[in-house]
């Protein structure tokens, strides 16, 4: 078998089980499945047309990820992401998007900066439109954008899956229209500090918007 040929049997091992993890995963973090729900690998796999071994690949890493309790002998079972896990994953973002931003400061592009100032301007847009789904979509593009321009691959990998892990919260706060105001006046000031390239302030800006967000989730109750 060529050299070529094994390479991609290989990417398309990786491409299943990577496909077949992601559903599961969205699966759970989205409350499609539910806390100690079993994850049947039988079902999965007859559900997305695969074999049981990218499923059984796909639980061995969602429970190294904290997301499955995997019990011999009797299956797999959702562990989810618990209220300490929501509090924990946003005070760790605190400080993670603050060096992140610090970051940007000196990293980041124009072309990235018009492309952030493109996504506020969508954001104020959406908002007094009422358009709350595309205001979600909006705040995941503006926070993908500075996480791409910190010039660290192993940081942004770190605070895109933090973000994904409390997607389902973040679609509640931004659907309402005052903290979706507020969090686009904080992005917007955020932008200026990093387009001044002024390090410190950027980083305390970006670290107090997520703060805020854990003041208003507890103000909620979630």
């Amino acid at each position: 078998m060529s050299e070529a040929k094994l390479q991609n049997d290989k990417d398309d091992k990786y491409s299943l089980r990577g496909r077949v993890f992601n559903h599961i995963r969205e699966g759970i973090l989205s409350g499609r499945y539910e806390e100690n729900e079993e994850l049947k690998e039988n079902t999965i796999g007859t559900e997305l047309g695969v074999s049981r071994t990218p499923v059984r690949e796909a639980l061995r890493q969602l429970e190294l990820e904290g997301l499955v309790n995997i019990i011999p002998n009797k299956g797999a079972y959702v562990t989810g992401i618990s209220e300490k896990d929501i509090h924990d994953i946003y005070t760790i973002r605190s400080y993670l998007e603050g060096l992140c931003a610090r970051w940007a400061c000196e990293y980041i592009t124009e072309e990235q900066l018009d492309a952030i100032e493109e996504v506020i301007y969508l954001s104020d847009f959406h908002t007094d439109k009422g358009h709350f789904e595309q205001v979600v979509e909006l705040d995941s593009k503006f926070h993908k954008l500075i996480y791409s321009a910190c010039g660290s691959k192993i940081l942004e990998h770190e605070l895109s899956v933090f973000h994904h892990y409390v997607e389902r919260i973040r679609k509640i706060t931004l659907s309402m229209e005052e903290r979706a105001k507020r969090s686009t006046a904080e992005h917007t000031a955020i932008l200026n500090a990093i387009r001044e390239r002024d390090k410190d302030l950027a980083e305390k800006l970006a670290h107090e918007h997520i703060i805020r967000t854990i003041e208003n989730i507890e103000k909620l109750g979630l």
